[in-house]
């Protein structure tokens, strides 16, 4: 493998990398698709090129010229891969969507992005035909998995694309490659332009920080329109010769199996993801007999002290048996996009497995900061990125400001929002509307979000994460969320405001039982951070496709439905 140093810098663009590795890797395994215990199907790099190639030159017949942008709307499969291989290299844009937003979301973005290609699959495909009628203009589409004698509305078959006179369009560094749909934890949905330049340089960066090789396997199962998993589950991994594996059905009873059959070496993960797999583990630690239990605690209590770094060679002998449920390879857990309790990371060092807590942002080109590898850290989000520079805007007394990043991997701007992108972008500088803290120089810790700070009657600054941190272990209730009243209803008066806790109760849980919990956990809090009431919240809390809690939709949701007499207030 090539040194490490500019390994991507090199390259003029995704597809001239992409296409460079094809070759470097040809026999290679590329993608493998799975679908429960089944393996659907696997590519090497050579077919993983060809079929690339078959669905670009497709594209070209239609008079799909450079800069004309390809939507995509599928599920995690290796098509959705394929797909945008061909696109890179008939010079097209991509534009990533979201699965999981139905077909008027879907169409809404179509209108707004315009592209002249969709490429979905069958199942969405119906969606969106049952919608209604397809409007005017609506761009050549073409359907993965379709049924043979399926009518398809006008749409052509992904699969019967063949056209062989292929051209292969280069495209600049400043070029546009891709318009990333975000809307953060709020807000209309905003489509983040970024650059072959933007993602080449974080790849760049990340790979100093993780140094994936072409021997790794990693574990695709977020989904590949978000910032994250686009990074880090396809152009990283291909553009390093390793293998993606895809699992269609994403319910946790086939996620352990799926490390264990392709024994998997790195994989990313919101904390919600994680905390599930911890339940997971939990459960079955439970089961074992006592005598059991207590050897694994011991176990567990020599690795801790053998392995203040990481040393993965120690913990997969030690505790062979947990490690194997992974496939015994798995070295590397990537994690960020919302905070991340330390318990949590704790527990997964424990048993000898890295989770690298890291930051970032669509409109960043993903990170912004990264752990360093062989290092544990339970209450920073790691080291910035070493082409990227972050200042904190405005700090208070602590030190706290809002985050502002400036380095290769910003943005462009957003798609057709002139106004928003002169808001957002200063002088070259990112305003992230996200608060933290750096401390070292460079090792950054997130605090809040500007708009959920709350002000309380002594003056204090207070952010509702470092609030929710302390209910870290509330079992009572599915999921729950600070607010101030004032921020939820702004006609409350301001002098009378009280720190709110909307919850999802546990179905098992009795609604009584939720007052005493609060009141025990408030004892462990400093007093003028304690919850003083709550709001009982019986659907799921609004989430992106990566999991993170839309707090201001969650927000709009309880304005316009709930009144302030709908609060319960904690007795002393």
């Amino acid at each position: 493998m090539a040194d490490k140093s500019e390994v991507f810098l090199n390259f003029s663009s995704l597809g001239e990398a992409l296409r460079g590795a094809c070759d470097r890797f040809a026999g290679r395994v590329a993608l493998i698709e799975a679908d429960r215990e089944e393996e659907r199907q696997r590519w090497t790099y050579r077919q993983a090129r060809e079929e690339a190639e078959r669905f670009a030159a497709a594209l070209q017949a239609g008079k799909f010229a450079p800069e004309d942008r390809c939507a995509i709307v599928m599920s995690n499969q290796g098509k959705w891969l394929l797909s945008a291989m061909g696109v890179f290299w008939a010079g097209g844009v991509l534009v990533p969507l979201d699965f999981k937003l139905g077909p008027q979301e879907w169409l809404r973005l179509i209108r707004h992005s315009e592209p002249k290609i969709l490429v979905v699959e069958w199942a969405l495909w119906r969606q969106i035909l049952e919608a209604g009628r397809l409007p005017q203009g609506f761009p050549k589409t073409f359907v993965t998995e379709a049924p043979a004698g399926a009518e398809l509305g006008g749409a052509s078959r992904w699969e019967e694309a063949f056209v062989r006179d292929f051209q292969y369009r280069e495209r600049r560094p400043e070029d546009v490659a891709a318009i990333v749909y975000s809307s953060g934890t709020g807000g209309a949905m905003k489509g983040c332009m970024l650059t072959h330049a933007n993602y080449l340089s974080q790849l760049e960066q990340f790979h100093l920080r993780t140094g994936l090789k072409s021997e790794d396997r990693y574990f695709s199962f977020l989904p590949t329109n978000h910032a994250i998993d686009f990074v880090f589950g396809f152009l990283y991994p291909l553009n390093v010769g390793a293998q993606v594996v895809h699992q269609r059905a994403l319910r946790p009873q086939y996620l352990l199996p799926t490390f264990k059959k392709y024994r998997i070496t790195a994989t990313s993960m919101v904390p919600m993801l994680l905390a599930m797999l911890k339940s997971k583990l939990e459960e079955k630690l439970k089961a074992l007999p006592g005598s059991k239990r207590l050897a694994l605690r011991g176990l567990v209590a020599i690795n801790r002290g053998l392995t203040q770094s990481p040393r993965h060679w120690i913990s997969k002998r030690l505790l062979a048996k947990i490690h194997d449920e992974f496939g015994g390879c798995l070295r590397l857990i990537m994690t960020g996009g919302a905070f991340v309790e330390p318990g949590l990371a704790r527990f997964f060092y424990d048993l000898g497995f890295f989770v690298g807590i890291g930051y970032g942002l669509t409109e960043a080109g993903t990170a912004v900061s990264a752990p360093t590898w062989g290092r544990y850290s339970y209450d920073n989000v790691g080291k910035v990125l070493h082409l990227t520079r972050v200042r904190i805007e405005n700090p208070d007394e602590r030190g706290v400001g809002e985050i502002w990043v400036k380095g290769p991997s910003v943005m462009k701007g957003y798609w057709k929002e002139l106004g928003l992108t002169a808001e957002t972008l200063v002088d070259g500088w990112l305003r992230t509307g996200d608060l933290g803290i750096l401390e070292d120089g460079d090792t950054l810790k997130i605090v809040g979000r500007i708009k959920n700070m709350i002000v309380t009657e002594g003056g204090k600054n207070i952010y509702p994460e470092d609030v929710e941190r302390y209910f870290a272990g509330l079992e009572e209730c599915e999921e729950f969320c600070v607010f101030s009243k004032s921020y939820l209803w702004p006609d409350h008066p301001l002098e009378r405001d009280q720190l709110l806790m909307v919850l999802r109760p546990k179905e098992s849980v009795q609604n009584g039982r939720i007052p005493a919990a609060l009141k025990t956990w408030n004892r462990g809090i400093p007093q003028y951070m304690r919850v003083s009431a709550f709001l009982l919240w019986k659907e799921e809390f609004p989430r992106t496709a990566s999991l993170k809690l839309k707090r201001q939709n969650l927000a709009d949701f309880i304005r316009h439905r709930c009144k302030v007499q709908d609060v319960k207030e904690l007795r002393p």
